[in-house]
């Protein structure tokens, strides 16, 4: 019984230590626990803290390091170029002596050159020499084969092998003086064409250029400016419409001016005016009179003036119309030069020219004076005046030469030698002092004008008015303006001249392209 009640104690015992057992294992891991999850929480801040620490020392030594590289990037500048500027000198010093020593090079290459030149000179001659000695041994065997030959021969037979022979030698000799001819030219060639010239501008002296513009026609008194204005202006409006020019009627004691640009209109009103004054009746019936009679002489005279220079220059046959268109030429001017002066004044210096070349001074002539003559052909005829003098040229029976040297003294199509002289001897009675009268003013602001307008244009490297502003050349920058461009660039600028500028006559208009390529041999 005492043994069952002490199994029972030390059961219930067993089980009461275990339950304390196992209650301070459950209390204590409850409370480890919540010490570990304290533990974490303080460890998780201490390392947010320590993060926003490592961020901010990160930060400040970001900033460090910018600035220690900015400095040292400044420092390694300074020194770089402290360098660079040494190497650079250095270099400069280096180049220096390497063409110093090129040109030492140089020298000593040319006189390399030069010796080795006369070594194979040298051989050369010596080779040559062996090669004549050979040749001069083969002739000799000829000779002889051939003197042996000859000996068999009849007369004939050796007549023509020496003539054969002989025929050889010349054509060599021939085509050697040919040679040297040819070249003798070409040196010559430019002197003799200057020559020439000088010599013909030297014999042909002009008149300077006149004022052309207006006419003076002198009065007996002052109270006949009243009848030549007449009531209410009637005569001197009757008197213009009759003649197409303006008549000036001023203070200038005894005196009117007749104002017009046709040279015939005013030579007309001048000598109509004229009769008028002197036969004292004025009125529009009778101006109309006297104007048409003046017209009718005017017309004989201008026939007359061109039977005068045709007869001066020593010109038969010409047709009629082309002596009128000749006389016509008396009543116009070019820059204040009298057209039929400039014609006779070509022509003098065509048959000059002509004769020193060997050329027929006849055509020469001819062609001189009628190379104006589509100056004159009249408004309803429209192109370049060369080509319209040549078409009348054609039509009244010139010849070719003649035609031809017309229609290409401006170059508008390809020159025959009669064109080339029509086109210097132009030029020297245009250029020389005191043939056109333009003043320098005008004169500048139109080659200033037209070089302006040529330069206005993209890719154009310069431009040159030439032959008293009627031509200019325009070179293009190869690199902007293609070849198939250069054509619509000309065409363009020569709108542009048309439309912007007065001029008389015409302007060629020339655009250049030209491409270099440069090396230099070292």
């Amino acid at each position: 019984m005492l043994g069952q009640q002490s199994l029972v104690h030390n059961i219930v015992y067993s089980i009461f230590a275990i339950g304390l057992v196992l209650s301070g294992y459950f209390l204590s891991r409850f409370f480890s626990d919540r010490r570990i999850k304290q533990a974490k929480m303080k460890s998780k801040e201490y390392l947010e803290k320590a993060e926003r620490e490592g961020e901010n020392k990160i930060k400040e030594a970001e900033i460090k390091s910018r600035d220690m590289l900015i400095q040292l990037r400044e420092t390694f500048e300074k020194e770089t170029k402290g360098r660079r500027e040494e190497v650079s000198s250095a270099e400069k010093r280096i180049l220096q002596k390497e063409e110093n020593l090129e040109k030492r090079v140089d020298l000593l290459e040319k006189k390399e050159k030069d010796i080795d030149s006369r070594v194979n000179q040298l051989h050369q001659n010596e080779a040559d020499l062996k090669e004549k000695d050979t040749k001069l041994g083969q002739l000799i065997e000829e000779e002889k084969q051939q003197l042996q030959r000859l000996s068999s021969m009849t007369s004939d037979e050796a007549k023509a092998l020496l003539l054969s022979r002989i025929e050889e030698e010349l054509v060599v000799e021939k085509a050697t003086r040919i040679r040297d001819m040819e070249e003798d030219l070409k040196e010559n060639s430019d002197k003799k064409a200057r020559e020439i010239l000088s010599s013909a501008i030297q014999r042909c002296a002009s008149d300077h250029a006149g004022d052309t513009t207006i006419s003076v026609v002198h009065l007996p008194s002052d109270e006949m400016k009243g009848r030549i204005i007449g009531r209410e202006g009637r005569n001197i409006r009757a008197f213009e419409m009759a003649t197409g020019v303006d008549i000036i009627i001023d203070d200038t004691p005894e005196a009117v001016t007749i104002s017009g640009f046709d040279m015939m209109r005013r030579e007309i009103a001048k000598i109509a005016l004229e009769r008028l004054i002197h036969d004292g009746r004025i009125h529009p019936g009778r101006i109309e009179e006297v104007v048409e009679k003046v017209k009718k002489e005017i017309d004989t005279k201008v026939k007359e003036e061109g039977e005068q220079a045709t007869f001066d220059l020593g010109i038969h046959g010409m047709h009629p119309e082309l002596v009128r268109l000749v006389g016509k030429l008396k009543y116009r001017t070019s820059f204040g030069q009298n057209a039929l002066r400039h014609s006779k004044e070509v022509a003098s210096l065509m048959g000059i020219m002509s004769s020193q070349l060997n050329l027929d001074f006849k055509v020469a002539r001819r062609a001189g004076l009628l190379h104006d003559i589509g100056k004159v052909a009249g408004e309803e005829a429209e192109g370049p005046h060369a080509l319209i003098g040549a078409e009348i040229a054609r039509k009244y029976g010139e010849q070719s030469e003649v035609v031809k040297a017309i229609e290409s003294h401006h170059e508008e199509v390809e020159m025959n030698i009669y064109g080339m002289l029509v086109a210097a001897a132009d030029a020297v009675s245009a250029a020389r002092p005191g043939a056109r009268a333009e003043t320098m003013e005008t004169y500048v602001k139109r080659i200033e004008s037209l070089e302006k307008i040529a330069t206005s244009f993209k890719g154009i490297d310069k431009a040159y008015a030439l032959q008293a502003g009627r031509e200019v050349r325009i070179m293009v920058k190869p690199n902007k303006v293609k070849d198939e461009e250069a054509v619509v660039l000309s065409r363009d600028i020569r709108k542009k001249i048309e439309s912007d500028m007065n001029y008389p006559g015409q302007i060629k208009v020339i655009v250049i392209r030209e491409t270099r390529a440069t090396e230099y041999a070292k």
